[in-house]
């Protein structure tokens, strides 16, 4: 992720975007283009999901129309689609550190604005069912309600104006090229969290570009830090996926030396649609084998240069042997870094192990350790098969 460009004065307000930033909305949309475009005779396409990425409705609904060679005009695609959409509002999900970068700005006092190209009814309809949100919001500041939606900084510069503040004081935090253009061109600082993945080479006009909102660093800024960081670990609300070993393509044996267990991306899209890339660890159960602590990273593993996002846990035992057929389920509890490139395998290598000593040192604390007696590990996966857990890892 690239560096926060020196600043020349403290900053002492937050301006949010919304969809892609604070909400997972890339689901939503999937889920109700899917079955309108299939209607229609057409197959959704999830590879151009990221020209609707920034887009004001209206240039998003003119987007799909061009790329599916659908027979309706901009309105009328809208007057079917929105009634799907509302019924959907409250399905969006938190991205990951979302809740936490509110609370924490909240707590802290530090004013802070929402500012998206959606409309104003739609953005209180979303944030309606997240606990806590609307009145943690100095401002909100919808495309309706401004002249021209971002990259204009119309939507900043309204947003500054209700917090009565001026524009060099305001950082925006923004997941789209648009709304970086738009924080930008308000003279405003801009930290780029690209939900576009392997974008972040397009983002340079922003101060810092990083993976997700859980490396939000608000002392760089001269904003209050966050205090719940422990020895290197970041806690977090804990998450359950599991399944049978199979045997795998072996990079990480045969590579890195390392026995990682493979998650394949097409079993678990919700999951790496839920939570964002980089380095967790938390326990692993083997059903006839007993509980481990583990390390485990998501994501494109930029030194390979993956086309896909994948899950690859390593469990921090020495087995002597393969355990194909076994059921592994895992129990991640906890966030160390966001994936990286490296200069070369070993100083991959290098790292991998770096993360595994502080993932083997913080999984002693009892804030963690406590989730080593969690019934999911023990707990037969065939029982959860009948409730539609058909998960399968890939080992090595």
């Amino acid at each position: 992720m690239a560096a926060p460009k020196p600043i020349a004065r403290l900053i002492s307000h937050v301006i949010l975007d919304l969809d892609g930033t604070l909400l997972n909305t890339d689901c939503v949309v999937s889920q109700v283009l899917k079955p309108f475009l299939v209607k229609n005779g057409k197959k959704w396409d999830s590879k151009k999901a990221h020209k609707l990425v920034g887009k004001t409705p209206y240039e998003a609904a003119a987007v799909v129309l061009e790329d599916y060679g659908l027979p309706y005009s901009t309105e009328e695609f809208l007057s079917m689609l929105t009634p799907m959409f509302n019924e959907q509002w409250c399905n969006i999900k938190a991205l990951p550190g979302a809740n936490r970068l509110i609370k924490h700005l909240k707590s802290n006092g530090v004013p802070a604005a929402l500012a998206s190209n959606s409309p104003r009814s739609n953005i209180e309809a979303k944030i309606s069912c997240h606990q806590g949100w609307k009145e943690s919001f100095s401002a909100i500041v919808g495309g309706d309600e401004v002249q021209k939606g971002k990259p204009s900084p119309d939507i900043f510069l309204e947003a500054a104006k209700r917090m009565n503040t001026d524009p060099p004081n305001c950082l925006v935090i923004e997941d789209s090229l648009p709304g970086v253009m738009a924080g930008k061109a308000a003279g405003m600082h801009v930290i780029a969290v690209p939900s576009v993945p392997k974008k972040t080479a397009e983002f340079s006009s922003a101060d810092e570009v990083i993976n997700s909102l859980l490396d939000v660093k608000p002392e760089k800024w001269g904003l209050p830090p966050f205090s719940d960081w422990i020895d290197d670990t970041l806690p977090i609300e804990p998450w359950f996926i599991g399944g049978p070993v199979i045997k795998g393509f072996g990079r990480g044996s045969k590579v890195l030396g390392i026995p990682t267990a493979n998650l394949p991306a097409e079993n678990f899209s919700d999951i790496l649609s839920e939570h964002t890339s980089g380095v967790y660890f938390g326990w692993a159960g083997l059903s006839t084998r007993g509980i481990y602590k583990m390390v485990m990273s998501i994501g494109w593993n930029p030194y390979f240069d993956n086309t896909e996002k994948t899950i690859e846990p390593w469990l921090l035992h020495d087995f002597g042997e393969d355990f194909y057929g076994e059921e592994l389920r895992l129990v991640i509890v906890g966030y160390i870094r966001p994936e990286a490139n490296f200069p070369s395998l070993e100083s991959l290598i290098e790292r991998i192990h770096e993360d595994a000593k502080i993932a083997e040192k913080a999984l002693d604390l009892p804030l963690y350790a406590r989730y080593k007696d969690s019934p999911y590990l023990r707990n037969s996966l065939k029982d959860r098969s009948a409730n539609g857990d058909q998960s399968v890892i890939d080992s090595k």
